[in-house]
This record gives C-alpha cells, structure tokens and sequence, in this order.
C-alpha cells in the first residue's frame, strides 16, 4: 500500500533545479488552472489535444499523470523554433543573416525563437536565441557548419545532442523549421519523436564536389556518404522549402523526394538595410580611393566560389582597378598569396559588422559573385545567390555566372553581366567595362528589378507551409 503523498513543499524540495530567465524551458501546466480552462476548448479539440499528448508520453516527451488540456493552435499564434543545428551563429555570414532576417518577418505573424549550433553573448539582440552545444567560454562565431568532414563518432555525438535538445524543447513549440547542413533532417526527426512536426529549409543538396587527394581528404568523403544516407531517409519524411526551382528539382533527382513536397519559396530583400547611397560619402567614409574602379566581393572564401579567375585577370589588366574581399574562409589565405604572387590590388577586409556591408557596396563600381560552376550538379547553381539580389538592391551592377536563379535575376547588358568564371571571360570583361556613368546607369535597372522582393513574401510562405506541417500532424 503506497504511504502518504508528499506535500507541496516536499515535492518541491526533491524536484532538480530548473533554470531560469527567459531562455529556461516552459514548466508542465499545472493540473487545477487546466482543468478550469477545459471548459473552454471544444471537445473535438480536446480530444485531439489528449491523443497528441498520449502520443507523447508514449515517446518519452510528456510524464506520466493526468492529461493536460492545452487550447488548440488555432486558438493563438504558432509557436515555431527555426533552427541551424549546422552553425554558429556568426551574424556577418550568409546563413545567419538569412535566419535572422526571415526571423524579424515572421515575428508579426508567429512566436519565433532561434537556434543555433553555437551562440555567443549578444549576438542577435531582439531574437530569443537557443545554443545546441552550450558552451563553458567564449561561444566560437565562425560561419561553421558541423560534422562536415567529421568522423563517423563526431556524427553519432552530433545526432546525440540533436535528441537532448529536442526532449528538453519539445513543449515549446508547434513546429520546427530546420536550416539545411550536412545532416539535414536529424533535428526534425528527433522532434518528431516528441510530437513536434518538422519542415526542412534547404539552400543546397551538398553532392560532393571537393577533390579527394590524400587520406583525410577519403575520409571526409566516406563520412559524407554515410551521412548523405540518413539525410536521404529523413527527406522522405518531413515537407521542404527550397530556396529556388533549381534546388528542388535537385532534390528530387538525388534526394529521392516526392516534387509536392517541395515548396519553393524565393528569399526576400531587407530593403531597410540594402539600398541605394551615396558612392563618394561610402568611400570617404570607408578611406577608400575615390577615383579607382573598385571591385566588390561580398561572402565566403569556401568552395562554392572561386575567387582565383578574377583576381589574375586583375593582374593582367593593371590599371587603376582594384578588388576589395569581405568576408573570410577555408580558401582566403590560398587567395592571399595568389594576389602577392600576380601583383594584383586585391583588399581582403574579412569579416565586416552587418551594419557596414551596404555602405562596402554602395563604395563599389561593380560587383561579383564568382560561383565555381563545377561544385554543383550538371553546372546549375541551385543556391538563392541572397548576395546578388543585395547589391542590386543598393544599386550596384553584378557580374557572375550565367545559371541557375542568376538567370532571372540579372539581365545582361542592362543589370549587369554573365559570364564563365573563367580567367579570360573577366580579362575580357575587365578589359572592357563601361564608363562609370554607363554603370550607374545598369546599377539603377538592378535596383529596380529587385525592388518587388521582400521578406514579408518569404515570411508568408513558410507560415503556410508550417500551418500545412501542423495540421497534417494533428490530423494523424
């Protein structure tokens, strides 16, 4: 015969500290204001609400006792986790800017909290911001993107913090929307195991396009297969964005995903942050010569791009033009050493605070994106190329390669040019580039050929496929 239950104050010294503060996980609902509330939902919803919660316990996710009766989603505002299990958050990289820019879009329409591999202090003030791996010092913010290249053992390790954080986080939210890495898909499907629906948001298919040299190089390559493996499994389970029509057609050829569930949903432009200014203040302002044509290239020095075609042809054209690089990767010092050794006016700026980068872009005469055609499948670019569509939003010309979404964003001749990323197509181009007031000129048609772009689009987009996430859910 079991003994005399404990009273409110014993119960409440045996139970394990929680922590606190706005970021501590939300406490069960206590079973008495529940009850009061019940009457309020209706019974089909109640019903639904117990059989999720089953489903739960069941899994682990919810302790054992009476059922909760919590109001249905449709009753308030989705509770949506957007998460990059694969990096830190590094607020000047790509990756993170896009998170936190459809972030402030959603934050209107839905109760929006971010993750992140890796998270130092204050790094995204205005967003409540969750740390994968917490760590004891200082948080690491390069743009990193884990268990690539990582052993088998480093994978396992990943996928199992992926689980404590989703047993932990799992009440909180309706739905996880889960930024593509290397394992894409294990963080939902950890969700998933408590309850929680998944979408996943992908910018790349990540087919191997590294070479493969010595044995670390096999290695990686072998850690690859096995997790393009499992990253196939969890495709097939959960509904995708992609961030173009090319990617989705990618996904489908070597992901094996059925083509309704993918949803293409372009990205926007912060026009608040990206627009035109002035080129001599931006030049003043940033010490920069006023009468050099300056080159611009804004990103990461990584695999996809490749810097090498445009810096010897700078080289070999001289004259007063000159590259500036913001941004810094794996490839920047091999980058270095090719401008020392060619002689070219190359500037390497690294990494510029967010706030900086359009003033870098309002001092350039024209900008680059270098993709390095070969690192994708047959040649098509299948990224959203975010940085394009923002120098164009400043009113600055773009000259990259004739693929993929590139194809409908930049005209050539009136936007800016297309051409191979090829040492002789930017000599070429180098060797004959307008006058200034002639790119003005196309910097002001790149303006206006993205102005209908917006984050407030692309917040609508995944609102609507999270709603479409949640409701299949409940529905099972």
């Amino acid at each position: 015969m079991a003994g005399p239950r404990p009273g409110a104050r014993a119960r409440a010294a045996a139970a394990p500290a929680r922590p606190r503060g706005p970021l501590a996980p939300p406490r069960p609902p206590e079973l008495r204001p529940v009850q009061r509330a019940a009457a309020a939902v209706p019974p089909r919803a109640r019903r639904l609400g117990d059989r999720l919660l089953r489903r739960r316990r069941a899994r682990g996710g919810v302790g054992r006792g009476p059922v909760p009766v919590r109001p249905p989603v449709s009753a308030r505002r989705l509770r949506i986790l957007y998460a990059a299990p694969g990096h830190a958050l590094a607020p000047t990289a790509g990756t993170a800017r896009n998170v936190l820019a459809l972030a402030a879009a959603l934050a209107p329409r839905a109760e929006v909290a971010l993750a992140f591999r890796r998270v130092p202090a204050h790094a995204a003030p205005g967003h409540r911001v969750l740390a994968i791996e917490p760590t004891a010092g200082p948080a690491d913010t390069r743009d990193d993107v884990a268990a690539r290249g990582l052993s088998p053992l480093a994978h396992l390790a990943s996928l199992r913090r992926l689980e404590a954080f989703a047993r932990r986080w799992a009440p909180a939210f309706d739905v996880v929307l889960e930024k593509g890495w290397r394992l894409s898909g294990a963080l939902a499907a950890a969700f998933a195991r408590y309850g929680v629906p998944g979408v996943l948001v992908e910018n790349d298919a990540r087919v191997w396009a590294e070479p493969v040299r010595d044995l670390r190089a096999l290695l990686r390559w072998t850690a690859h297969l096995g997790a393009a493996r499992l990253v196939r499994r969890w495709a097939r389970r959960f509904p995708v964005i992609a961030e173009t029509e090319e990617l989705q057609a990618l996904l489908v050829a070597r992901r094996g995903v059925d083509p309704a569930q993918v949803t293409v949903v372009e990205l926007g432009v912060d026009h608040a942050h990206f627009h035109p200014r002035d080129r001599a203040a931006a030049r003043a302002a940033l010490g920069f010569d006023p009468t050099a044509l300056l080159l611009l290239y804004v990103g990461g020095l990584d695999w996809y791009h490749d810097l090498r075609p445009p810096i010897e042809a700078l080289a070999a054209v001289g004259g007063a033009a000159e590259l500036h690089v913001v941004g810094d990767g794996v490839r920047g010092e091999e980058y270095r050493a090719l401008a020392r050794r060619a002689g070219a006016r190359v500037r390497f700026h690294g990494p510029v605070d967010h706030a900086r980068v359009p003033w870098h872009i309002a001092a350039a005469d024209l900008c680059l994106a270098p993709y390095r055609e070969r690192a994708f499948p047959g040649g098509v670019l299948p990224f959203a190329t975010l940085k394009v569509a923002e120098y164009m939003a400043c009113a600055r010309p773009v000259a990259s390669v004739p693929s993929g979404r590139l194809l409908r964003l930049v005209e050539p001749g009136i936007s800016g040019f297309l051409l191979p990323n090829a040492r002789e197509a930017w000599t070429s181009l180098l060797a004959t580039l307008p006058a200034r007031d002639r790119l003005d000129e196309m910097g002001r048609a790149a303006a206006k050929a993205v102005e209908g772009l917006s984050w407030e689009d692309t917040a609508r987009g995944y609102l609507e496929v999270c709603a479409r996430a949640v409701e299949e859910a409940s529905g099972r």
